[in-house]
């Protein structure tokens, strides 16, 4: 018994020494720091103020790119969302130019209505590929549920790394990402001085000399004794810490202070804040019934606990006199 006592105890610390170390290799997970949000957790809910902003940051900036097919304009005044007064968005549709059929069956456009959805800013996939040198931007309905985070810790967390996000409801992982992607831009890639094939990193207060130094998205670790490799930026790309590979075609959408953005309500106007209130408004977009769903949900679970209590005192009277 002692010895497969013991036997189970140098298994169990061979386990933890072999799989202490991180999941992933180095560069090839992003970790993304968790973000609290009013919608986090559970009782989480969303604030029509910040979605209401949020909805402006995509309306000056995210539209010039991208749609938001999914979405009708009868949604922005819905409860549980953005609330904006219905002769508002009413207003706001009409400004828009939808495609429809007229009486005769001919092709025309007519002013935006309630019940149509909101207009993307391209005709088709050729046309928004020709407009952003072969890329195409993706649609921003679902965007906050089509991403997540990684996991970029050790292998035997990782099941208390589940467990805890069941007990608090975490679903935030594609709000998450997305925050940290639209605050990761940098002017530069990270710089590299090569010594000995290998290539260190260096400080961006130690770069006296950009010819000294080389700027590289990734870098390809050599194995077998071969220098390392290093991945420059492509022409066209912009560098990201969030974003997998580091190199992405969507320019910096976002600066602070910028004048296409004026808050009436009196709230930061910096880069995080554009970001966070931006975020926020794409994941009401990917779930608009959140509230009302979390609203459910808890009710169904008053009623499965009431219901519990009455099968139970119920059972007792059924079998006190054969108990």
């Amino acid at each position: 018994m002692k010895k497969i006592t013991l036997g189970l105890v140098l298994g169990a610390a061979a386990f933890g020494a072999v799989f202490s170390g991180p999941v992933m290799a180095a560069g090839d997970g992003i970790a993304i720091e968790r973000k609290k949000w009013s919608f986090s957790g559970p009782f989480g809910h969303f604030d029509k103020n910040q979605l209401q902003r949020g909805f402006m940051v995509y309306e000056k900036v995210c539209a010039t790119c991208h749609g938001l097919s999914r979405i009708a304009f009868r949604n922005l005044s819905q409860k549980g969302g953005p609330e904006f007064p219905e002769a508002g968005v009413r207003s706001l549709a009409a400004t828009y130019k939808i495609d429809d059929l007229d009486a005769n069956g001919e092709s025309a456009q007519r002013a935006g209505r309630l019940s149509d959805r909101i207009p993307g800013p391209y005709k088709n996939e050729v046309q928004a590929r020709a407009r952003n040198g072969g890329s195409m931007p993706p649609d921003l309905s679902l965007i906050a549920k089509g991403r997540n985070v990684e996991y970029t810790g050790t292998l035997w967390y990782h099941p208390i790394s589940m467990l805890k996000d069941v007990a608090t409801g975490y679903q935030e992982g594609g709000a998450d990402y997305l925050y940290a992607l639209l605050t990761s831009y940098k002017e530069k890639a990270p710089a590299y001085r090569l010594t000995s094939g290998r290539l260190v990193s260096v400080a961006e207060t130690d770069v006296k000399d950009e010819k000294s130094v080389v700027r590289c998205a990734t870098v390809d670790k050599g194995e077998g004794g071969k220098p390392d490799t290093c991945n420059a930026m492509a022409q066209g790309m912009h560098y990201n810490a969030s974003f997998p590979g580091h190199q992405i075609s969507m320019f910096p959408p976002l600066s602070p202070n910028d004048s296409r953005l004026k808050y009436a309500d009196g709230a930061p106007t910096t880069q995080s804040s554009y970001a966070a209130d931006v975020t926020a408004f794409l994941f009401w977009a990917a779930d608009p019934t959140h509230d009302e769903r979390k609203n459910m949900g808890w009710q169904v679970l008053l009623y499965l606990l009431v219901t519990a209590i009455l099968l139970f005192i119920a059972k007792k009277r059924l079998w006190r006199e054969v108990h």
